[in-house]
């Protein structure tokens, strides 16, 4: 189950950054290359939870028995152009809770609590060369464009950043 969350206190906000270091030192392609610590994460979280502080979207959590498995930000924008759609941001699961769903579940809770909202599409980016692309589109995300060699993840390693829709 997706919980929309609107109370992010102290213990929440640990969390969050526990999880987003043990899913980036795991591999997971959620803005930095392992190792990472608390201090290389928590300016990136803070920058979140500001947005969602000024109203910007929401922060879903899922949980799995009751215990804490993922999160992700939906942030939307205030441009009156643009508010009938959101982007998806950092979305994890932690790794021991990967491998069983948990991520399609997080995904289409999020989806959910969107369409709750009134919004009809949901973006976002993922790095290319992992993998991912058969997993969004599995989870009705279409690819509507690449940025090709835009992130380097080593010195020789650059992949595409991939840009895909989800009509809700």
């Amino acid at each position: 189950m997706v919980e929309r969350v609107t109370e992010i206190g102290d213990e929440l906000a640990s969390w969050l950054l526990s999880c987003w270091v043990d899913v980036s030192n795991a591999g997971g392609a959620v803005g930095f290359l392992p190792p990472v610590g608390a201090d290389d994460v928590r300016p990136a979280l803070d920058e979140h939870l500001a947005e969602l502080a000024a109203g910007a979207g929401f922060l879903g959590v899922l949980r799995i028995d009751g215990e804490r498995a993922g999160f992700g930000f939906v942030i939307g924008s205030t441009r009156p152009l643009f508010r009938h759609w959101a982007t998806v941001l950092r979305l994890q699961v932690h790794p021991r809770f990967q491998g069983r769903g948990a991520g399609r579940a997080l995904l289409d809770g999020l989806a959910d609590l969107a369409r709750a909202d009134g919004l009809e599409f949901l973006h976002l980016t993922y790095r290319d060369g992992l993998g991912l692309g058969r997993f969004y589109e599995s989870c009705g995300f279409v690819e509507v464009g690449r940025n090709p060699g835009s992130i380097r993840v080593a010195p020789g390693d650059d992949r595409d950043s991939v840009l895909m829709n989800r009509k809700l």
